[in-house]
């Protein structure tokens, strides 16, 4: 199963780091990009094959995964005869897509560009730049019972993203609300989009059906934002459903953000690292 990884915005709320990477590319401990501990969080349950959805300063990490081999093996290299010999290479079993899909495209047009490598096959979806310790593999079993279009992580944090009216008896969300004035809540749920979805390809037609309004007003039909129209529509459908995650996550936005990942890693306590 493939995993697409959106990757391609600019950070600006992170422009200390962002300035000369992309967001995905921050390091946050062991000297690795946050992006990296994404795709390890996966990879440790068994999802190996992955979609890294580029866009500003895409070709960083293009760079950073030619260049993988050579960044985290011991080389020696004989400058007399051209020999490069790598001792103990440290290698990942991981299949790397990188599709560039524009410097200011939108959420959702960016993973319609996704939509031929899917294969009509469903497919793991998340954000470059949040860490969590949610068990994928119970995820992916909660998605198979509901049988609908995507299963979303919900969390509980402290405000500032989308809010979700879920039913408390099949987790069903009835609706959704990309960050609300004032960081209100309906019916007081408090549970808020966490990334980490599910998806059938059945998600690619409401993107597209967003693409085709857009056009219709003569608007970009690359400015689709997937947690605007998409997740809107397919709540209104019934086909959004709501995993809930109590354990730990963290989206890195700011500099505070970035640290407090650091402190954690750092001191042996961070929770998202399931990986030996």
């Amino acid at each position: 199963m493939k995993v697409l990884i959106l990757a391609g915005g600019l950070g600006t709320r992170l422009s200390e780091e962002t300035t000369l990477k992309p967001k995905p590319m921050v390091e946050i401990g062991g000297g690795k990009p946050i992006l990296w501990h994404i795709m390890k969080i996966y990879s440790h349950y068994g999802f190996n094959d992955f979609i890294i959805l580029t866009g500003y300063k895409g070709h960083v990490i293009k760079e950073y995964f030619l260049n993988y081999y050579a960044r985290y093996s011991d080389i020696t290299i004989d400058m007399s005869n051209n020999d490069v010999h790598m001792h103990k290479m440290r290698i990942e079993p991981w299949k790397v897509t990188m599709l560039y899909t524009g410097q200011d495209t939108m959420t959702g047009s960016r993973i319609y560009h996704a939509k031929d490598f899917v294969n009509n096959e469903t497919f793991m979806l998340t954000y470059g730049d949040g860490l969590c310790d949610v068990d994928i593999n119970k995820l992916l079993d909660f998605h198979k019972k509901h049988k609908k279009a995507i299963t979303m992580t919900s969390i509980l944090p402290n405000g500032r993203f989308g809010v979700l009216d879920i039913n408390n008896t099949t987790n069903q969300i009835n609706s959704f609300v990309e960050k609300p004035k004032g960081d209100a809540n309906i019916n007081d749920s408090g549970y808020i989009n966490g990334g980490f979805f599910v998806c059938e390809p059945k998600v690619f037609d409401y993107i597209y059906q967003a693409q085709q309004k857009k056009l219709s007003i003569q608007e970009d039909p690359l400015s689709v934002v997937f947690e605007e129209d998409p997740l809107r529509d397919l709540a209104k459908d019934g086909e959004l459903y709501a995993y809930k995650h109590h354990g730990f996550w963290k989206c890195m936005d700011t500099l505070k953000d970035k640290n407090d990942l650091q402190y954690l890693w750092q001191h042996n306590c961070a929770p998202w690292k399931k990986w030996q």
